[in-house]
């Protein structure tokens, strides 16, 4: 017989709910679930990672899968931080890594330039002072989906945490984190993504 407490400490009854999968580290999420998530995204796919760079190199095709997604009515957008403001360079010596921030986000604008000829396909700086609060969350939404990552001290993207929330109720987590970013989407402002800003 099961215990009715015990039955309710493993059953999602509250707020909760919509936290679907956690991972303690971003890396630890599987690429085959970005994968599926950007995969079966038919009206939103919409990255607002500092960089975003990460899912050009994980995700074979993505170019091509954008493009195509666009072309069948998925809005598609990236907001970054821009590689040449303050709050970028202050980041960049917190980290002290190799592969700086501003290279990465470099490596977005390169792939988005690509895609620049690509109606439905969007992208945009975030204001300058929403610049120091944003660096440190990362929410990538895919419809009713989102990933999003808090990032930890002097930690990269990779190594901080990450949860997968599902929507399931309105002005729950998913919708908190989808109006913080059209709320930054809304300050920003356009990229021009031709090779020669690439």
């Amino acid at each position: 017989m099961v215990r009715p407490n015990l039955l309710q400490s493993n059953v999602k009854t509250g707020h909760d709910r919509e936290v679907f999968a956690v991972y303690p580290y971003r890396s630890a999420c599987p690429q085959a679930v970005w994968a599926q998530l950007i995969a079966e995204a038919r009206s939103e796919v919409f990255l607002a990672g500092y960089t975003s760079y990460f899912v050009w190199l994980e995700q074979p095709a993505l170019l091509q899968t954008l493009r195509c997604k666009a072309e069948n009515g998925c809005r598609i957008r990236f907001l970054l931080g821009d590689p040449d403001s303050d709050t970028t360079r202050q980041r960049e010596r917190i980290e002290a890594v190799a592969l700086t921030v501003s290279t990465r986000i470099r490596v977005t604008l390169e792939n988005l330039a690509k895609l620049s000829d690509t109606e439905g396909v969007k992208a945009r700086f975030s204001a300058p002072e929403d610049g120091p609060n944003r660096i440190g969350l990362s929410v990538f939404r895919f419809d009713d989906h989102a990933l999003v990552t808090p990032h930890l001290a002097r930690t990269v993207g990779h190594d901080s945490p990450l949860m997968h929330l599902r929507r399931s109720e309105e002005s729950g987590m998913f919708d908190r984190f989808a109006e913080h970013i059209e709320e930054l989407w809304s300050r920003g402002s356009d990229i021009r993504t031709s090779p020669a800003r690439a």
